[in-house]
């Protein structure tokens, strides 16, 4: 989940551009220091019936999403490109994300300043617009705004 200025700002950049190239844009993260940075994006189709996407179509994708990034210019140096699939611990963000994956073990923590932050169990979907989680026996419900990162939990 977006939680700068700057993933946001790219976030809804990239997202405008997408649409055009038949790619959901999943995730933006930006990492390391701030004079290198490391901007991590994460694509895949659009078209859910599609399979994740693969490496040489990823690949195919990063002379756009450079170009948008360059565009928008927010780093004062340079920065490192990384573009990949969203992987097996997929970040969820979105309202469709959370409906999408229902029934997936997730890890998924809050911005709470006290008490518990972390949870690991069961996503249960959207009730009433909040993400539920089933976790140690118990539902948990959180407002999207509230849930700092949200991650799908591989099973293997």
């Amino acid at each position: 989940m977006a939680s700068t200025d700057i993933e946001r700002e790219l976030l809804a950049a990239l997202e405008a551009a997408a649409s055009e190239h038949g790619i959901d844009v999943v995730d933006v993260e930006v990492v390391g220091a701030s004079k290198a940075p490391v901007v991590r994006v994460r694509l895949d189709h659009a078209d859910e019936s599609l399979p994740t996407i693969t490496l040489d179509e990823v690949t195919a994708q990063s002379d756009w999403v450079n170009a948008v990034i360059d565009e928008k210019d927010p780093f004062p140096g340079s920065y490192t490109l990384e573009i990949s699939s969203p992987g097996l611990s997929r970040p969820l963000r979105r309202a469709h994300d959370f409906e999408r994956f229902a029934g997936e073990d997730v890890s998924l923590n809050t911005f709470d300043r006290e008490g518990r932050r972390h949870y690991t169990g069961t996503l249960k979907g959207l009730v009433d617009g909040r993400v539920v989680v089933e976790c140690d026996g118990e539902e948990f419900s959180f407002a999207i705004d509230d849930i700092k990162s949200c991650k799908i939990k591989p099973r293997f």
